[in-house]
């Protein structure tokens, strides 16, 4: 055992130390089962609980913040070792966004930055699986070479509602999207050989009591809408374990329904690995273990006690023990720390830096680009207005687990100062002066407070007209942020704040007296209201939270150096009240949704509903401009074995270089009013094409993907019939259509 690795004894019971290690089988040299067997039930019943803070065993330990400060300080927990045995402990952290750990540490001058990548919602924007394999390996290298074992990622819960306050750690409003992109991250962190946690398992869709909210939802809505991207990573992917989710489902906590846990997880889908509770997730330590929840984290010393009196007592069974302890013993003998990786606390930030910024400009989608407004011609406009305090302070990730410790956060300022184009530095002090002011006047926040964000600055119209005389252009950003414990609002929030709109509509009304143009750029966690407003700006872009390198990936998508190819992942209605789920979403008004929430409008989520009912939206499912146009052409249906494959032709019909997502719609035979008209079933993305340049895609749908739940049976079946496939630019903009019966 290496030196790093023998640090970790300390984080023992005091009686496993004390007893000799001589003559006992070895974790890694004898088999699992004889290490169980020389187990005493002390042991494995310290091994099912976290190790937490032993000194406040009955409230909130610092394991929520990183009780892990001599191992890697700033990760979200460890397990127990047993040193007598050559059981290590593990460390977990938290990294949707990239690896969350303290960048400085006691008795050093190094920092241990990490990269702060785009979030989910920017990556699923990209519908690019490669490319988020890749911020996956990227995350995953990081994360071995800091000494983390298992990071706590991707989150892949469906956007059932914009006003989520964690909708920006998920990937999309529809499960194959979330589901392809989720696996692709997995996969790529996992090459590393590290560790994911799936989370949160399951319908984990509103953050308002989320640690009491019970979801009341159907077993077949549940099962091919908000179950269904987690199969298709478990399936693909293999996660080395899954995360169950705080609330409770159809009366039963997630980390205590055997229904989920056992039933559809193992048995139905297969899967072998570990499961653990989110930090303080459930109430009875017994009932999650009886379910198939085999790690409690981070772990209080009541729980060890529950859990020991229960098998002394024959409430819990050794067998049922002794499972659990067989998958954790799985889990650490695949981990680095047991493999005594020498990780070297040395990581590319450069590298990495760049991975980030090409992933948050392909994320980036362009809602509205009237009269070729972008990309910019530096020698026409060179001098640009920025407005907005998130020009300035650009906004990279969402807070809570999902925040990353990064070095820097490039501003749309500095980027576009970057790429070459000037800024008023007048315009500029008025709003540092600003920013620091009322951010210094802010109170102290703690990590589960709500989302603070300074108020947008007031300028006046002579300010606003004077900018418009001398620059050449005008730049607007509106951020939005948003983060884990609470839900968003819709007051100056997914509406804009009077100021904002007022600042819109100035900036406009001034810059196009003078015949010059007006972007705004939204640096947002998620959907905002548009339609009351849009049409005064000459171009749109949403950039997202898009990282420590956000700013650099605005500039290279306003000056043409990147072609937008990102696609909305989720629908943006004209009004809240128009959102199917704003009848029972927990708000003011909506308190029965508080305790208990109905999933009343079945599978009827976002784009769903939206197309079924032909119901008006500001920017559909699977929207997003580009550069350059792309004909569709030479359409090919054919079933092999189990899957049916969708080829076209795609071709660069314009004058600049781009990519094209192809996304395809499936319409099933049979009628029925519970059904969506069409829903996404398989998308492609081609690589830069150049003009006229040709690419054929092929998306491959597993027929497994165009079966229904049948309640009543209680089993997956096909339709018989005839299929009609759609092959779109979005959900409303069909190129290619045709029929196959199965």
């Amino acid at each position: 055992m290496n030196k790093k690795l023998s640090i970790l004894t300390v984080c023992t019971f005091g009686v496993f130390g004390s007893m000799s290690a001589q003559h006992q089988p070895q974790l890694g040299k004898s088999p699992i089962n004889e290490i169980i067997s020389a187990m005493t039930i002390d042991e494995k019943v310290a091994l099912l609980v976290g190790f937490g803070d032993e000194d406040t065993p009955d409230s909130i330990p610092s394991a929520t913040i990183g009780f892990t400060k001599k191992i890697v300080p700033g990760a979200a927990g460890i397990t127990r070792a047993i040193p007598r045995l050559d059981i290590p402990s593990i460390v977990l952290a938290d990294g949707p966004a990239g690896l969350r750990i303290d960048p400085r540490r006691p008795g050093t001058d190094s920092t241990f930055y990490c990269t702060h990548f785009p979030v989910a919602t920017s990556l699923a924007s990209t519908w690019n699986a490669p490319l988020v394999k890749s911020v996956g390996n990227a995350i995953g290298n990081e994360t071995l070479e800091y000494g983390v074992d298992i990071l706590l990622a991707p989150a892949t819960n469906i956007m059932r509602n914009p006003l989520c306050g964690r909708n920006f750690e998920y990937y999309s409003e529809d499960p194959i999207l979330a589901g392809k992109l989720t696996s692709a991250m997995i996969q790529g962190i996992q090459q590393n050989g590290v560790g994911t946690s799936l989370k949160h398992f399951a319908l984990n869709n509103q953050e308002t009591n989320r640690t009491g909210n019970n979801v009341l939802v159907s077993p077949y809505v549940m099962r091919e809408l908000y179950l269904k991207p987690f199969e298709i990573a478990i399936r693909e992917s293999t996660p080395w374990t899954v995360m169950s989710s705080y609330n409770k489902v159809n009366g039963e906590y997630a980390s205590e329904n055997s229904l989920l846990l056992d039933s559809i997880l193992r048995r139905q889908w297969g899967y072998k690995g570990l499961v653990m509770t989110d930090w303080f997730g459930g109430q009875d330590a017994v009932k999650q273990t009886i379910a198939g929840n085999d790690l409690l984290m981070p772990g209080l010393k009541k729980q060890y006690k529950v859990l020991k009196d229960a098998v002394d007592n024959g409430k819990l069974s050794t067998h049922i023990l002794d499972r659990s302890v067989q998958r954790i013993l799985e889990l650490i003998i695949k981990t680095p720390r047991f493999q005594q990786y020498d990780y070297t606390n040395t990581v590319d930030l450069v590298a990495n830096a760049r991975t980030s910024r090409m992933a948050a400009a392909e994320g980036m989608v362009l809602l509205k680009n009237d009269n070729l407004t972008l990309p910019l011609d530096k020698s026409q406009t060179s001098r640009i207005a920025l407005f907005g305090i998130s020009s300035y302070d650009f906004i990279p990730g969402g807070t809570g687990s999902g925040d990353v410790n990064r070095a820097y956060t490039i501003s749309l300022a500095e980027g576009l100062k970057q790429a070459g184009f000037q800024w008023n530095e007048k315009l500029a002090e008025l709003y540092d002066t600003y920013i620091k002011k009322e951010t210094d006047a802010l109170p102290e926040r703690q990590f589960d407070d709500p989302v603070q964000r300074i108020a947008e600055m007031e300028l006046s119209d002579t300010l606003i007209q004077a900018q418009a005389s001398c620059q050449d252009m005008a730049v607007i950003t509106i951020g939005r942020i948003s983060g884990e414990f609470h839900d968003r609002n819709i007051t100056d929030d997914f509406l804009l704040s009077q100021t904002e709109q007022k600042l819109i509509e100035n900036v406009c009304t001034a810059f196009h007296q003078k015949g010059k143009k007006v972007t705004v750029i939204l640096n947002t966690c998620g959907v905002l209201e548009t339609s009351s407003w849009k049409e005064q700006p000459d171009a749109i872009l949403v950039a997202w939270l898009a990282g420590q390198e956000g700013g650099n990936a605005v500039a290279d998508i306003l000056t043409g150096t990147v072609t937008p190819s990102g696609k909305l992942p989720m629908t943006w209605p004209v009004n809240y009240e128009d959102v199917p789920s704003a009848s029972n979403f927990p708000l003011a008004g909506h308190k029965e949704s508080i305790d208990s929430t109905r999933y009343e409008e079945g599978l009827f989520v976002g784009y769903r509903y939206y197309d079924t009912f032909d119901k008006p939206v500001s920017y559909p499912f699977g929207y997003g401009l580009s550069y350059t146009t792309f004909d569709y052409g030479n359409l090919s249906i054919e079933k092999k074995e189990d899957v049916v494959e969708i080829s076209c032709r795609i071709i660069n019909s314009g004058n600049k270089a781009g990519k094209e997502v192809v996304q395809v719609y499936v319409s099933f035979p049979d009628k029925n009013e519970d059904y969506p008209t069409k829903e996404l079933k398989g998308f492609a993305k081609t690589q830069i094409l150049q003009p006229g340049e040709t690419e054929t895609v092929t998306v491959h749908i597993p027929l497994s993907y165009l079966k229904r739940y049948d309640e009543t049976a209680g089993c997956w079946k096909l339709p018989q019939g005839t299929f009609r496939f759609f092959v779109n630019s979005s959900v409303e903009d069909c190129r290619l259509t045709g029929k196959y019966n199965l």
